[in-house]
């Protein structure tokens, strides 16, 4: 898989969230610790998190 910093993260501390696309959706994961597994979302939800993300309500 290759796995890309996502546009959302910051820079403080190097914090940040790697997305990568996958058959069913999207899988995220912490780049700190990306062998402490991820987290899979179906399309429509991650979708709907982008939109939440993006309109400042999350």
């Amino acid at each position: 898989m290759n796995w890309r910093k996502s546009s959302y993260s910051g820079n403080v501390n190097q914090n940040c969230v790697e997305i990568v696309e996958a058959a069913c959706g999207v899988n995220i994961r912490d780049s700190q610790h990306p062998y402490q597994g991820h987290l899979s979302f179906p399309v429509t939800e991650w979708r709907a998190l982008v939109t939440e993300v993006k309109t400042g309500r999350w």
